[in-house]
């Protein structure tokens, strides 16, 4: 294994001598032996096809022969009477045009068979022989020995002919043996090419070995070994770069990822120790954070939140105190609202800042966050109470809520205490989920204050349709037993005492009524159950009949749904007691993704009309309809009772 230096390019030298060319390489050596065996392959494929045509060439030669033979013997039969005379002309004719196409054919070739004759000079020139013989002398005699009248010419003509063909058939092997010895030579030359294919193979797959192991096998393996010494620990291996192809750069490349991880290797120990700091000082902020966060949403009161969150601060941070501050919407003081190990002294001194004044004061005004270091040497200012209290280091980090600063908190450190940025960052967001914390606070209690109120003025609603009205039919009455008296008029003074009773007590049923609906607990249960509790009750105190149905199925209403919507039944129930002089009443509960209670009675009814002037509470249902989302219904005819339904949409899409 060479060592760094030995016969070694740099990588910037070789990207700059030379592109790679591995690839092109491998292509050129596939391309060159893929065209050495096309070329070996095409000429065994020539040789045989001119084997072959060499061989159908023969054939049709042997058959010249044996055609010169046949229609010699036709033309031996001239002898026969003249009526078969004529029917043997036509067969020489035949005979002869067979003869010449078969002639033709041997001139001309056929490729489709294959059938021609070799190249050959004397093939040639014997074949040239031959047709002169036929056209020049042999076809001439056929043609005068047809037409000769006389017998004895014909015989002799005859013998000549036979001479002819006996010399044409000579001629015609002497053809066929130079044929056959060009194509025994060609079957030669063929068996000599494809032992030369086989050599070839046999070479080509040793160099195609040795080609891929110098290319692609040896660079592999040293890579290899190299990666292996590596894994070992030792960082001064270094690869040779050798070539000036993709393994050139490739070993470049190793060589300097090797010094790289050796001057890596040097410095990993400070290196781990760095980023383990690092990391224990995120996981230490992280924790901080999610500490934070559980104490800032956890029940409690504005103050225990506070409070938990600046001691979590000051034991994580190691400060010596610190303190909450809250501006006043109002007047724009900074108000100390709590603090922690803060001397007496200094704690009455920072019980009220005005904005603006001292470090706390113009980061609050300013929106910022300050860290002050104080010098020893440095006199303290008069508006630097922390400094004069003995503290090195002060910061203020301001609490806000959707950009508004809801206050300030402070940390104080006996000796100088710097924040790098990752902590500054995190007292800020902590600052930021505190605001988030004050600001939830303060709605939960704007959220109690108006339920509050909503209650107290349907209490006084319900308070002005029953007792106020009944407290002022008693005073009249009084008015009129009063006078009555004066009158000495003792049966007026009679009915009027009994009317006064008759209202002390529906005001005692109407106060018992109040003190039952305000005090029953809803939503412990679910809404079937409280309503038959409802009917039970109210069967049992007024003996009037009831009747629940309930159908369909549907999600739970939520706790505030249910108790504005039992509080609507129940409302309904004492309007039925009071006025309608009922007999009978049900409750109907129809469930799914709109709830719908009805409650009828068979009492006397009243006019839709009516609704308005009418003391039957219809303007407390409807304003605890409208909380929920839902909406009152009145059905009523004089003496055909009167039907009230309450409809309650689970979904917005319901209710629009």
């Amino acid at each position: 294994m060479a060592k760094f230096g030995e016969g070694v390019l740099s990588m910037p030298q070789v990207l700059a001598t030379a592109p790679r060319k591995l690839g092109s390489k491998l292509v050129a050596v596939v391309v060159g032996f893929t065209l050495c065996a096309l070329a070996a392959i095409g000429l065994t494929l020539l040789l045989s096809w001119q084997l072959e045509g060499g061989a159908a060439a023969v054939n049709q030669a042997g058959s010249e022969r044996m055609r010169a033979y046949r229609i010699a013997m036709l033309l031996s039969q001239a002898e026969l009477p003249r009526a078969d005379r004529q029917a043997l002309n036509t067969a020489i004719d035949e005979e002869v045009a067979v003869f010449e196409s078969s002639m033709r054919l041997l001139q001309t070739g056929d490729p489709g068979r294959p059938m021609f004759l070799p190249g050959n000079a004397r093939i040639q020139a014997d074949f040239h022989s031959l047709r002169q013989t036929w056209y020049g002398e042999m076809k001439p005699a056929i043609a005068e020995l047809m037409t000769s009248p006389d017998p004895a010419l014909r015989e002799r003509l005859l013998f000549e002919y036979r001479q002819m063909t006996e010399a044409f058939v000579g001629a015609t092997d002497r053809l066929v043996h130079a044929i056959e010895k060009n194509i025994s030579s060609k079957t030669s030359l063929l068996r000599t090419a494809q032992l030369g294919l086989i050599w070839m193979a046999i070479i080509g797959t040793v160099a195609l070995i040795y080609l891929m192991y110098l290319l692609v096998m040896r660079p592999v393996s040293r890579l290899e070994e190299g990666i292996q010494a590596m894994e070992a620990g030792d960082f001064d291996t270094r690869l040779p770069v050798e070539s000036r192809d993709e393994f050139g750069v490739l070993a470049a490349a190793f060589n300097r990822m090797a010094a790289r991880l050796k001057d890596l290797y040097r410095n990993l120990e400070a290196k781990v120790a760095e980023k383990t700091q690092s990391l224990e000082l995120q996981n230490r902020e992280l924790g901080m954070l999610y500490e934070v966060a559980a104490l800032l949403n956890r029940p409690g009161t504005l103050e225990d939140l506070c409070r938990d969150f600046l001691r979590k601060l000051v034991k994580t941070l190691g400060a010596d105190g610190g303190a909450v501050r809250l501006i006043e919407e109002k007047t724009g003081e900074i108000h100390l609202y709590l603090q922690e190990n803060l001397s007496p002294g200094f704690a009455r001194d920072e019980a009220c800042l005005p904005m603006g004044e001292c470090l706390c004061g113009e980061a609050a005004m300013q929106r910022i966050s300050v860290v002050k270091l104080f010098s020893r040497n440095e006199s303290p200012g008069k508006d630097r109470r922390c400094h004069r209290e003995g503290y090195a280091a002060v910061s203020v980090f301001s609490i806000q809520f959707k950009n508004q600063v809801l206050g300030v908190f402070n940390l104080f450190f006996c000796e100088a205490r710097e924040f790098d940025e990752s902590e500054r960052l995190m007292l800020e967001a902590l600052g930021r989920n505190l605001g988030v914390a004050i600001e939830n606070q303060r709605l939960v209690a704007r959220e109690k204050e108006m339920a509050v109120s909503e209650e107290r003025n349907l209490l006084a609603q319900e308070l002005h349709d029953s007792i106020a009205q009944s407290l002022a039919f008693l005073n009249l009455q009084a008015q009129m037993l009063d006078g009555a008296l004066r009158r000495n008029d003792l049966p007026a003074a009679s009915a009027g005492l009994g009317q006064m009773r008759e209202g002390i007590q529906e005001s005692y049923d109407d106060v018992r009524e109040l003190l039952v609906h305000f005090r029953t607990q809803f939503g412990q249960s679910d809404v079937e159950t409280a309503v038959r509790r409802l009917l039970d009750r109210f069967g049992s105190d007024t003996g009037i009949e009831t009747a629940f149905r309930q159908a369909g199925t549907g999600v739970a209403l939520s706790p505030e749904i249910q108790i504005q919507a039992l509080h609507i039944v129940q409302e309904c129930l004492s309007n039925a007691r009071k006025h309608s002089g009922a007999k009978k009443v049900a409750v109907e509960l129809d469930r799914g993704p709109v709830y719908v209670f009805r409650v009828l009675d068979d009492g006397c009814g009243f006019e839709a009309t009516e609704e308005k002037q009418g003391h039957v509470g219809l303007a407390i249902m409807r304003e605890r309809a409208q909380r929920i989302g839902g909406r009152v219904a009145v059905e009523s005819q004089p003496g055909a009772g009167t039907r009230i339904t309450l409809t309650v949409p689970m979904m917005q899409e319901e209710a629009a």
